[in-house]
């Protein structure tokens, strides 16, 4: 019988908040990673705009990885071509895609962030799915990294300095979650 792959969420700002080169680089790194420890990757899909979480699909396809994208409203077309699967949830953007996204990974990568991104993270805080943030990209990630969401100090938004280090420690997070 042949063993689930790791399904690692790579959740990030979408480039209508403007990122440096660096930080889309940044992205393509961890999708890459991902893609060489044998794990699958999903984002957020988006229909009209480009994004990190799209940059990841980007590097892990370099990598030879499989990358589920999973899109608001109804209808399978989106900006990222390099996507091979989607996953129309017929929900509006900030209205409910962010939790089929979420629950449906073992583990998440955070990437800068804006609003998107912090209802990931609250979401996968309740869920008790491991957070990993890169905690020198900016926005939520950089805020939240280190830290617990609340007073219930259910998980802790563990950091991490490089992609190196984001994809090590989710893929520990998952191991040792499993082995509970």
């Amino acid at each position: 019988m042949r063993k689930r792959q790791l399904q690692i969420g790579v959740m990030g700002s979408c480039t209508d908040i403007v990122h440096s080169e660096e930080l889309l680089k940044l992205a393509e790194e961890v999708g890459f990673l991902i893609a060489q420890n044998k794990a699958s990757l999903l984002i957020g899909a988006e229909k009209d705009i480009d994004s990190l979480s799209q940059a990841a699909c980007r590097g892990a396809k370099k990598a030879g990885g499989l990358v589920i994208g999973v899109t608001y409203g109804k209808g399978l077309d989106v900006r990222e071509k390099n996507i091979d699967a989607v996953i129309a949830t017929g929900l509006e953007r900030g209205g409910g895609r962010e939790f089929v996204l979420v629950n449906s990974c073992d583990a998440v990568i955070t990437i800068n962030g804006g609003s998107g991104t912090l209802t990931e993270m609250a979401i996968a805080y309740q869920a008790n799915i491991p957070i990993v943030a890169l905690a020198q990209s900016g926005g939520w990630s950089e805020r939240l990294a280190g830290t617990f969401l609340d007073e219930r100090r259910r998980i802790k938004v563990l950091g991490a300095r490089s992609a190196k280090e984001a994809v090590e420690k989710v893929i520990i997070l998952v191991k040792n979650k499993k082995s509970c």
